[in-house]
């Protein structure tokens, strides 16, 4: 959420660095409210003073029953007007709420300006794009004719967007779950493992409502299946006071993930790309707003690491003001190279938020003792998806027989299982 302050004070600024989202997010009904707020508040509070020199004339000597009356009557019209004053402020300060809980983040002025996937900047790439001396298969064609992916089976059980691992294939995903979670605690993460189920206020704090309702998988009792461990994770410190000393703070958790895919009918429907429920392995951190763009750039490189000891092919790009996140102020995808789609396709994206969910999750912290409490900045980025891990692996792996050669850094996991027949 934006600091309304801010808008208010650098509104063409702002205006500005929203304009280039695109969608046409108009800021000036915050300005016009501000303003109402603002004048009504004075209005009360001069209103109150008011009222007082009233009440104070009650205890002035001499007081005719007549003058009392009139004071009286004179203080009850003026709390009736500020009764009123209050349940405007009230009214316009739930509006403006309203309107900064749909408004997105600011893009960091480091972002690239641009409309669409197509102005997204490649800041590096790492490894060749892996050119097989047989035509290329993708990676449902891999896993049906291997065994280890079921789509008919998944289909008859949950329906379309689902998919039923067998055999190899279940424990590849286990493996890379495994594997995955080592990695990020060796280099400094925390592992969590938190409930699949958060609150309606989890799903506010991390932007995902009330913009995005029609996204989410409503569970029961107000409660909601989370679309990725960033949800439950960011919340665990929600409403809190964080020690400065302690910061950074860095999570890792696995989880499942679900998604309704609302929009997204006709877009990857064949294989495992775009499914209503999948695993990820998630890196969450906590901040101070000075070294939360250095931790950017560790967090993705912890991202890279897993497709490095994998011996994916890779590369990192700048996400454009126009395809940012609703939440992100700055996102950087990493894009693995599939052969079997001859496409670089995403697999993690690390977003720094700064303050924006700190603000819809009140959590803070204090510089140092008797200074003003501050909001941390958060991070988060898939460590990295494991459904779209299997299918790189499955496309980059294959072989000209069918089979598909498991990368040494994850055979331990494997049991010792080299290749997949």
């Amino acid at each position: 959420m934006l600091d309304l302050k801010y808008v208010v004070e650098h509104f063409d600024e702002v205006a500005a660095r929203l304009g280039t989202r695109g969608g046409n997010v108009d800021v000036q009904p915050l300005r016009d409210l501000a303003d109402r707020r603002r004048a009504l508040v004075t209005e009360r509070d001069n209103l109150r003073r008011d009222q007082k020199a009233v009440s104070d004339g009650f205890r002035q000597p001499g007081v005719t029953p007549e003058r009392r009356e009139e004071l009286r009557a004179k203080s009850k019209a003026m709390g009736e007007r500020i009764a009123a004053a209050e349940t405007g402020v009230g009214q316009v300060e739930a509006r403006i709420s309203d309107i900064l809980m749909n408004t997105p983040n600011l893009p960091q002025p480091s972002t690239p300006v641009g409309t669409s996937a197509d102005d997204n900047v490649v800041v590096r790439t790492v490894g060749e794009p892996r050119r097989l001396d047989f035509q290329a298969k993708e990676h449902w064609e891999i896993g049906e004719a291997l065994g280890i992916l079921d789509f008919e089976a998944a289909r008859k059980v949950s329906g379309a967007r689902f998919v039923l691992y067998r055999d190899a294939g279940a424990r590849l995903e286990r493996a890379l779950a495994s594997f995955m979670l080592d990695l990020h605690v060796s280099r400094g993460y925390r592992e969590v493992l938190p409930p699949y189920v958060v609150l309606r206020d989890c799903m506010v704090g991390t932007g995902q409502l009330p913009k995005f309702f029609e996204e989410a998988y409503v569970a029961t009792d107000d409660l909601f299946l989370i679309p990725t461990a960033e949800v439950p994770v960011t919340n665990i410190h929600r409403e809190e006071m964080l020690d400065a000393a302690r910061l950074p703070i860095n999570y890792v958790a696995y989880s499942a993930c679900f998604r309704r895919e609302a929009g997204s009918h006709g877009k990857d429907v064949k294989g495992m790309t775009r499914v209503h429920q999948f695993q990820k392995v998630e890196l969450v951190k906590f901040a101070t707003p000075e070294a939360s763009y250095e931790e950017h750039e560790k967090l993705v490189a912890d991202a890279e690491e897993v497709l490095k000891r994998l011996d994916l092919p890779y590369r990192v790009v700048s996400l454009c003001s126009g395809d940012l996140g609703f939440s992100a102020s700055k996102c950087y995808d990493i894009e693995v190279w599939l052969p079997g789609q001859a496409a670089y396709r995403e697999i993690s994206s690390c977003s720094n938020f700064e303050d924006f969910q700190a603000r819809r999750a009140s959590i803070r912290y204090r510089p140092a003792p008797g200074e003003k409490p501050r909001f941390v900045h958060t991070l988060n980025g898939s460590g990295v998806a494991i459904g779209r891990t299997i299918i790189a692996l499955l496309e980059n792996c294959q072989q000209a027989d069918g089979s598909v050669v498991i990368p040494p850094a994850l055979r331990p996991y494997m049991g010792g299982i080299e290749v997949i027949r």
